[in-house]
């Protein structure tokens, strides 16, 4: 399987073309917490600001500096080694006093104790992120198309593509996780984490083939799609289009593609003949993928097909373009400046 370029929502307007991560301050996120710890527990939480590392090599240097098992620390995204990022970290049996042993320098930037917790700070457990992006060297019309292109974006939703990143250095973890899924001796190989990631990285190329058929219409609602509130993630099933359409006009929901498993459901009408004609093309079926599902046990989930570009800055000075939105858990920047220099930038 040869994985497709992914269309874009505003592909009637040029790209800016440009450049992002001259330097990692380029890229700066800011994880925005779900909670904030309660004053009490075993597990100290910590902010940390770290410049040209990834959060695994955060963990092993927190590690090593602190004396605790990699497993006694927690966090609740990773974020990308080339950019100045800021985090929430737990550290299971680590007292505030002994923080002074992590040494401030130019990887990490700052450490915050934010105080107790009762307990682990896990995956998904942050609101979100704010990104701050500096994209240099743009094209001369960046002036007149860079509005033009937040404005849709603003109004229609951002593309909730998966990042390349998923797919790794060459592009084909995908091919792998179709691989497994038919396969039990060489999944039994693996550890569980690499297995599952394999397998996600095909629901995210199945998912990322959906929303390329829907593109032009990533903001509309069909009779039988299951359509996700914002302000919950619950969904449900549409019923009567017309109504729920004045809803998705207002950012209240959003159409939703397939992260295949053995209890998610999948959508009926039109979406439903989509979501079918898109894992026949890659020589699956539904029954073939739930049967899988079942056997390496993963449940799968609904995904939204749009996110919406929230709390927007943008300035443009000369050829340097500089931006600030935040982002729901799970979703990429690189789903706005792909759109903006109708590239792909790696790893964003």
């Amino acid at each position: 399987m040869t994985q497709p370029t992914d269309p874009f929502l505003t592909g009637d307007l040029p790209g800016i073309g440009g450049e992002i991560r001259t330097v990692p301050e380029d890229f700066q996120v800011e994880e925005r917490p779900l909670y904030l710890p309660c004053g009490e527990g075993e597990h100290l939480y910590v902010t940390i600001t770290k410049r040209g590392l990834s959060t695994p090599d955060l963990v092993r240097r927190l590690s090593s500096m602190l004396g605790v098992k990699t497993q006694a620390i927690g966090v609740a995204g990773l974020k990308d080694a080339r950019a100045v990022t800021t985090q929430m970290v737990s550290l299971q049996g680590v007292r505030p006093e002994q923080i002074s042993r992590l040494r401030i320098d130019e990887i990490v930037l700052n450490v915050q104790i934010l105080g107790p917790h009762r307990n682990r700070l896990r995956t998904g457990h942050h609101s979100g992120n704010r990104f701050r992006l500096v994209i240099r060297n743009v094209a001369d019309h960046a002036a007149e198309t860079v509005p033009a292109i937040l404005q849709q974006l603003s109004l229609r939703g951002i593309p909730n593509y998966f990042g390349p990143q998923r797919q790794g250095k060459d592009g084909d973890n995908y091919c792998i996780g179709a691989l497994l899924l038919h396969d039990a001796r060489r999944r039994e190989k693996m550890s569980r984490a690499t297995r599952i990631w394999y397998l996600n990285s095909y629901q995210s190329f199945l998912f990322n083939r959906i929303l390329a058929r829907r593109i032009d219409h990533l903001d509309k609602v069909f009779v039988g799609d299951w359509a996700m509130k914002s302000d919950n993630g619950a969904c449900f099933q549409v019923e009567d289009a017309e109504k729920e359409q004045s809803r998705a006009d207002r950012f209240e929901i959003s159409p939703t593609g397939i992260l295949f498993g053995s209890r998610v459901s999948w959508a009926n009408g039109e979406p439903g003949k989509i979501e079918e004609a898109v894992i026949a093309e890659a020589g699956a079926t539904k029954e073939g993928l739930v049967a899988a599902a079942k056997a390496c046990g993963f449940r799968g989930e609904r995904r939204a097909l749009r996110i919406p570009l929230a709390e927007l800055e943008w300035s443009l000075n000369g050829s340097i373009l500089v931006l600030s939105f935040n982002l729901p858990p799970g979703a990429y920047a690189t789903s706005i400046l792909r759109e903006l220099m109708k590239a792909s930038p790696a790893n964003s």
